[in-house]
């Protein structure tokens, strides 16, 4: 606790003395002075806020009596009643800085203050500025994918702070429900044969809305970096001299084959995977391309995005180039989100079973053995 004290204090630029029979490794580190010896009643005179942090209330007692007969303030860690000031509870989030006490009872205060600090980070609170910044931003958040619920903490305090919000069609839309009216919601959503607006148009707008002074949020699905342009993004912004920052997301790479309780790695069975796009024509050869014999071979994971629509192909080749035709394989369909659905089925007769199941994007295609490796027997 004095070590929390002092870090404090110092952060305040305060002079801090330190008093203790023994300093911990934490006081040390805060580069204050530390007198290693027992309490006197001289170590108050000049102070003007002490604090009575020792495990022995009789000496907390001690410095307490002291203070108070020299008129310097005293907190008591052991026994708030004990002292004549109190410190509060403190949450500090992107410029705002709320202080709670509890009074006599400190616990209160800090059960309230973490209460008050998870409702900010999640954004349950009306904590969005009023005031227009002193210069526009961009930030390109991965909005995970799909589910709400799995945006980052620092994602969703960001979409709540926004005057404007750039979406894509997989972003978690339903966080837009919860934003204020006068929030400017720009729809930009992509599939495969529909574009509302160009990679160049999303860029202007986030340049030209940024030019105004907006608080600008690239809501995206996934993260930002992970098939979703945000490096181009970024770049028009620094070239527009525009303030960009970055906040990673949980890619659907990683939580379609967790929500179908698919395990990427699995001792004994596959040591590694890899990611491919399905964009790309299997067919071509591999300086044009991906190269789809050294993806056939070996134990790895395959992972594929946006792979429904050459799904027949990608298998069929695959198989050509000497991936067993009976190796487990998967669709996940809408991961995390209502309507999730999971196809299995050997990787020859995975596209059939997606077909026949009619499941089609968004999807994630994951082909290896750790595909069957926690399904329980029949």
């Amino acid at each position: 606790m004095a070590a929390r004290r002092v870090a404090r204090l110092a952060e305040s630029a305060a002079a801090v003395e330190v008093v203790a029979l023994s300093a911990s490794p934490e006081l040390r580190a805060l580069d204050v002075p530390i007198a290693e010896r027992g309490f006197v009643d001289r170590d108050v005179e000049g102070a003007w806020l002490v604090f009575a942090c020792t495990d022995d209330p009789a000496v907390n007692e001690a410095v307490a009596r002291s203070a108070e007969q020299r008129r310097v303030f005293c907190v008591r860690a052991d026994h708030a009643a004990g002292g004549t000031a109190r410190t509060p509870a403190v949450v500090e989030r992107a410029g705002l800085t709320v202080a709670v006490t509890g009074g006599d009872d400190p616990r209160r205060g800090t059960a309230l203050r973490n209460a008050i600090a998870l409702a900010l980070d999640v954004g349950d609170l009306p904590a969005r500025p009023t005031r227009p910044p002193a210069h526009g931003s961009v930030a390109l958040v991965g909005g995970g994918p799909g589910d709400p619920d799995l945006i980052t903490v620092r994602g969703r305090r960001l979409v709540a702070a926004a005057d404007v919000i750039v979406v894509d069609r997989l972003a978690p839309r339903g966080l837009l429900s919860t934003l204020p009216s006068d929030v400017e919601i720009v729809d930009c959503g992509k599939s495969a044969h529909r574009h509302n607006l160009t990679q160049d148009e999303i860029n202007a707008v986030l340049v030209d809305r940024a030019h105004a002074g907006k608080r600008v949020v690239r809501l995206k699905g996934g993260d930002p970096f992970v098939f979703g342009r945000g490096g181009e993004e970024l770049l028009a912004c620094v070239a527009a001299n525009v303030p960009v920052s970055v906040v990673p997301g949980l890619s659907s790479v990683l939580a379609a084959p967790a929500a179908a309780t698919i395990p990427l790695t699995h001792r004994g069975v596959a040591a590694d995977f890899t990611v491919v796009s399905g964009h790309l024509d299997p067919g071509r050869s591999p300086d044009t391309g991906l190269d789809w014999a050294g993806l056939a071979s070996g134990p790895q994971t395959l992972v594929l995005l946006m792979g429904m629509e050459r799904l027949e192909s990608i298998c069929a080749q695959l198989v050509e180039y000497g991936r067993d035709a009976a190796t487990p394989a998967a669709v996940v369909h809408r991961a995390t989100l209502p309507g999730q659905r999971i196809v299995r089925a050997p990787l020859s007769k995975l596209a059939g079973a997606a077909r026949t199941a009619g499941v089609g994007a968004p999807a994630v295609v994951i082909i290896g053995n750790v595909v069957d490796v926690l399904v329980a027997p029949e």
